[in-house]
């Protein structure tokens, strides 16, 4: 009995290390700068610019190890604001603050595509076995406490 109590204990934690175990590493290896804006990944450029219109927007969160949504950037601290260039559609490029009064030109490269570790189908996959192991695990937790206390 107490064999076949460890033996389950031991499935179940390799079922459930495994569901958090990542496919992908968690570091990112980014190809080049960018900053996320309205849904779209724009790429830095080598080339600053002087005629910027208006604030469009700023970093939401930072990070050079793993990806996040919203305007989110693997180079800039959260707060670093985004600004239209004058006779440039933002659909085009935008300009970064990337010190006082020194602004750096991006491209816009395509849209920007998020996925977390729990989105999409396989996520609610991930989420339904979770579950079911879950169910498992409590109800032969339960079954063993029951079966030592009437044997007691």
């Amino acid at each position: 009995m107490r064999t076949n109590y460890l033996l389950s204990l031991s499935l179940i934690f390799v079922l459930l290390s495994t569901l958090f175990i990542p496919s992908k590493s968690l570091a990112t290896s980014w190809a080049y700068q960018f900053v996320v804006w309205d849904g779209y990944i724009y790429v830095l450029s080598d080339e600053y610019v002087n005629e910027i219109d208006k604030k469009i927007g700023r970093v939401t969160r930072y990070s050079d190890m793993e990806s996040y949504s919203g305007n989110f950037s693997n180079t800039f601290k959260k707060g670093t604001k985004y600004y239209s260039i004058q006779g440039i559609h933002p659909e085009q490029a935008i300009a970064i603050e990337e010190s006082e009064g020194r602004y750096i030109k991006a491209f816009r490269e395509g849209k920007y595509e998020f996925t977390s570790s729990f989105g999409g189908q396989q996520g609610i996959f991930k989420i339904f076995i979770f579950s079911i192991v879950g169910i498992f695990a409590l109800s032969f937790f339960y079954r063993s406490v029951r079966n030592n206390r009437v044997k007691r």
